[in-house]
């Protein structure tokens, strides 16, 4: 019995290193595209109905964090149906590693905001820089298992975010902060994920 049990457990060690050192491909472009057009479509809406967001906090985050729990849901459904698919038996194991590659981040941005929403108000400002850059450090951890040039994708949102923090006052609450580092963003990982996958194909 203990055998059988060092023999499962070894089974499991190798398939957890492959999919470590595999590429994950259960990301679909054309849902992290859509992901991008909604963050496009959310900044209008803020502009169309929080036009002064410094004074609207809570409308202000009710788009975004809307924006973002939609957007999650999205990516997440799609992986599950298109990892199974591709990557079959190692589904499982591949979404998991996928997930805690960027589970920190998104742990790191809600906390960032609830301290901020609740002890620090006057910096609220920095929200959308901050999440951009604790954003693209989930990037780069999942570059690991994803095409080399998806580390650009992660510098994008690096350098929006700081871009955001250097106006250093309520601009940065301009839904265009957002829209356009979110947009662009997701419209960027979703052209190397397309181009990653017809590279792959082109190699078999």
């Amino acid at each position: 019995m203990n055998d059988l049990h060092k023999a499962l457990g070894d089974i499991s060690s190798i398939r957890r290193q492959v999919a470590q050192s595999t590429e994950f491909r259960g990301y679909g472009p054309a849902t992290l595209a859509g992901t991008g057009l909604l963050a496009i479509l959310a900044a209008g809406a803020q502009a169309l109905w929080v036009p002064d967001p410094a004074d609207h906090v809570s409308a202000f985050l009710s788009i975004w964090i809307t924006t973002a729990v939609l957007s999650a849901t999205l990516i997440g459904t799609q992986m599950k149906a298109r990892a199974r698919r591709i990557h079959s038996g190692m589904a499982d194991e591949m979404m998991r590693t996928a997930v805690e590659q960027f589970l920190p981040s998104v742990g790191a941005g809600a906390l960032m905001t609830f301290v901020l929403v609740r002890f620090v108000p006057a910096a609220l400002w920095m929200l959308p820089g901050m999440w951009q850059v604790i954003f693209s450090l989930g990037v780069f951890s999942s570059c690991r298992f994803l095409p080399r040039p998806m580390a650009a994708a992660g510098a994008w949102y690096l350098l929006t975010g700081l871009i955001s923090i250097s106006l250093a006052d309520n601009r940065a609450l301009s839904p265009w902060t957002m829209g356009i580092s979110y947009g662009v963003g997701q419209l960027l990982v979703a052209a190397i994920l397309l181009f990653g996958a017809k590279e792959a194909r082109d190699e078999v």
